[in-house]
């Protein structure tokens, strides 16, 4: 799609919208409550609030100046726990139109070329199109569990990418 800007670092607005993203997303698939965009609005805003170019990672797609997308990468822990994928979602105005690949492909060439070794993400089962990317860029289901750090039960999932 032409007019689409992916852009790395903060801008005025993203951190709301990508709440409001992941809120309306969440509620109309998943029945998902106040308590999970509360929670991906004040994680994403302590995020940036401490974020650090050296390590980690923030990338924003926009239409027409609006974002409609969004992909991070933690890197606080990653020398230990690996680099954290997280807040990855596409609006519907471009799901569907490779906006997905290239803002992890973003991501992971971000911690390829930062020398991490490893990357994570949590996510729950069900969300097939974000599983098929996750396995498609090289993840591996490696724990899940029930669980409630949604705010809901789900069968919670962590996938791993080793880049060594």
């Amino acid at each position: 799609m032409p007019n689409i800007k992916i852009v790395k670092g903060y801008i005025p607005g993203s951190i709301g919208r990508v709440a409001e993203l992941h809120g309306t997303y969440y509620h109309e698939h998943w029945d998902f409550s106040v308590f999970f965009e509360a929670k991906v609005a004040t994680e994403l805003s302590e995020f940036l609030g401490r974020y650090d170019e050296k390590c980690d990672g923030f990338w924003t797609a926009s239409l027409k100046d609006r974002v409609e997308g969004s992909i991070t990468i933690d890197g606080i822990h990653a020398e230990k726990e690996g680099a954290h994928l997280r807040w990855f979602i596409i609006s519907d105005i471009l799901r569907g139109r490779g906006m997905g690949n290239q803002l992890i492909n973003k991501a992971l060439d971000f911690c390829r070329n930062k020398g991490y070794r490893r990357v994570y993400l949590w996510t729950f089962e069900g969300l097939s199109a974000a599983k098929h990317l996750y396995e498609k860029s090289g993840f591996e289901l490696v724990e899940q569990h029930k669980g409630i750090q949604w705010g809901t039960e789900v069968n919670e999932q962590r996938f791993e990418l080793s880049l060594e």
